[in-house]
């Protein structure tokens, strides 16, 4: 068997129907030191719980999914929406100081979409740096990188009004880079034109908090969401985006985050042996 690539971190989404300690056994069993968790897993066995099974796993603790949607007017939801990001601030700490050394205390913002009835794309955006601007001090008390992930621009009306790495770079400029980062997603970004010219001024600005790896490849499901497939299964061109990504000094995990009903239904120890080899194939070389 072939050595697994000791900075691969499998995100949980990958094994989105493995509980918690099936998705740490499976991950750790595989050879992979690092995980990216989903905050939906973590609260069915409660916090306190998950940071004990992390500890006890060995594993690094890489990122937690998710917070953002936030992109809603003033009011009763949006003040909710912001609470609930403060709770997964807190779980993000107490995850990332359980995890085995060199963890690191992300959390990934999906801004979220048009509120219902809205055609005010640009207002949905001001917002969205609004909420980061109130939650950036909850972050900066708790050690936590907000890392806003730009989705694809066909989530644009209903999951993520930032599209592009840029704009993402642009509403975190206003904050300490430690504090307000970006998410680097292939699946997201690969199609952009000025994507290698944003990943180096990521880089210079010291934004990049976490690299995510996937496959794009067409045609694409009825659900969109669940078009994501494993690294060299599909046309992104993932030399040149991780030899970009390296070249920044990005030095630490990097995660596999697939949304796929078919390797869903897969049992998730063949799924992260799969991964781990398509990791190998497809990014291992690029990391030199």
């Amino acid at each position: 068997m072939t050595a697994v690539d000791p900075r691969l971190s499998i995100n949980q989404a990958t094994i989105k129907y493995a509980d918690l300690a099936t998705a740490l056994r499976v991950t750790a069993e595989a050879g992979v030191q690092g995980v990216g968790l989903w905050r939906e897993p973590v609260n069915e066995v409660g916090l306190d719980v998950a940071a004990r099974m992390l500890a006890d796993s060995g594993l690094r603790f890489t990122t937690h999914c998710r917070g953002g949607f936030f992109t809603l007017p003033a009011g009763p939801e949006r003040v909710a929406a912001l609470d609930d990001n403060r709770r997964a601030i807190e779980e993000t700490a107490t995850l990332a100081a359980a995890g085995a050394e060199g963890s690191t205390a992300i959390l990934v913002l999906v801004a979220g979409g048009l509120p219902e009835g809205s055609r005010d794309l640009i207002g949905a955006r001001e917002r969205v740096r609004d909420a980061i601007g109130e939650l950036s001090t909850d972050a900066a008390a708790a050690g936590v990188t907000l890392a806003i992930e730009p989705l694809h621009p066909m989530f644009g009306s209903d999951r993520c009004v930032v599209s592009t790495l840029g704009q993402a770079l642009d509403i975190a400029a206003d904050f300490d880079p430690t504090v307000v980062g970006a998410t680097v997603d292939t699946f997201h970004i690969w199609w952009d034109p000025q994507v290698l010219d944003q990943v180096a001024r990521a880089g210079r600005e010291g934004r990049i908090a976490t690299y995510q790896v996937c496959d794009w490849k067409t045609p694409l499901p009825a659900d969109v969401l669940l078009s994501r497939h494993y690294p060299g299964d599909g046309v992104i061109d993932f030399a040149s985006l991780t030899r970009a990504v390296v070249a920044t000094g990005y030095d630490r995990d990097i995660e596999v985050e697939i949304f796929n009903a078919d390797i869903w239904a897969e049992d998730p120890a063949e799924v992260v042996r799969r991964t781990a080899e398509s990791f190998g194939a497809a990014i291992s070389p690029h990391l030199g």
